[in-house]
């Protein structure tokens, strides 16, 4: 049984949902309902969570964002009916509902946005605004001081309906997306580079072979428009299978193909993830 003050997140969900928005439950602390046992701790390996939108085919809400959904079936299900318990607020997927949020936590960022982007929808927050764009993009945290944007592969607190009429998502946000220092960022564990088993001589004879290969894996995870999570996974497989085992892969080239992955907004975690993942897949 759903307590009395928790029916109203309930009630919003099912609303934002039949307006073709994926919702889920924030526990307290704006953070997801905890995994399912089965993926605890990242028990699953996160396959789960390696794909474009959610809702994932566990029975209760996991892997926070790819969680959201507009099923209201699952949303009213048994499964769901514990996290529904637990809920302090109600979240969505803006990038699902093809809409990005730029996040501003404070009255400069606030004084910044008026003076830098155009109008558009504007929701009060609990500690800034929430400019609501029309149009999907690669999240980003911090691209300047108090600001983030939140779009696809992540989530954002519903704090209503707001005022003013929504606009399409304009250059000058994606470009502040674009600041984000990919070519900087750092994996954020160590990458294992398999060596080779018996440390037999490469078969591809040539460095070209290699640059071509790692250069043709970089353009696909660069051009992905969508299923960003697969596409990384199945190009990390793709090296792997044809570069895994002869030791000619070198931690450089791990490198790049980390660095353009977190470009279209994947983290340092899922990186290694669908590395760690692929290997395995490979018995590597």
């Amino acid at each position: 049984m759903i307590p009395t003050n928790r029916r109203g997140h309930l009630r919003t969900a099912l609303w934002l949902a039949e307006l073709g928005i994926p919702v889920l439950p924030l526990r307290e602390g704006k953070l997801p309902v905890g995994n399912c046992r089965a993926c605890a701790g990242s028990a699953c390996g996160d396959r789960p969570h390696m794909k474009a939108a959610g809702p994932c085919q566990c029975p209760a809400p996991c892997h926070g964002w790819a969680a959201a959904t507009t099923d209201q079936a699952v949303l009213t299900s048994m499964g769901w009916s514990r996290a529904w318990q637990q809920a302090r607020a109600v979240a969505y997927h803006p990038g699902g509902a093809r809409l990005t949020v730029v996040d501003l936590d404070n009255s400069e960022a606030i004084t910044w946005a008026r003076q830098t982007l155009p109008a558009t929808k504007r929701v009060a927050t609990a500690r800034g605004e929430h400019w609501v764009y029309r149009g999907a993009m690669p999240s980003a945290n911090r691209v300047r001081t108090g600001v983030d944007i939140k779009s696809c592969m992540s989530y954002a607190r519903w704090y209503g309906p707001g005022s003013g009429t929504i606009t399409a998502l304009p250059d000058a946000v994606r470009t502040l997306a674009m600041k984000e220092e990919p070519a900087s960022r750092t994996v954020a564990h160590p990458i294992t580079v398999p060596t080779g088993a018996g440390g037999g001589e490469c078969p591809h004879r040539t460095p070209a072979y290699l640059e071509r290969g790692v250069a043709m894996a970089e353009r696909s995870i660069a051009d992905a428009q969508s299923a960003i999570h697969n596409t990384v996974y199945r190009v990390f497989l793709a090296v792997l299978s044809k570069h895994g085992r002869c030791g000619c892969l070198t931690e450089s080239h791990v490198k790049r193909l980390f660095t353009v992955a977190h470009a279209k907004g994947e983290s340092a975690r899922h990186c290694t993830t669908a590395w760690t993942n692929a290997r395995a897949a490979l018995g590597l």
